[in-house]
């Protein structure tokens, strides 16, 4: 049972971080038209995702 449970828990890290990249891509290259900073902030994934929800207008 625990072995199982070691198996999802790394599944769900591996996909959010992911997930978290992505979603800070998309929204740093649709806010600074940038490919450079959206490698940046895909870099930051969920920080610069929750930065962004923060600090918008």
């Amino acid at each position: 049972m625990s072995e199982r449970r070691v198996i999802v828990q790394k599944e769900v890290v591996r996909n959010g971080v992911g997930f978290g990249s992505a979603l800070a891509i998309a929204i740093s290259y649709t806010a600074h038209k940038s490919v450079l900073w959206a490698i940046i902030h895909g870099f930051f994934s969920w920080f610069y995702v929750v930065y962004f929800l923060l600090t918008r207008d």
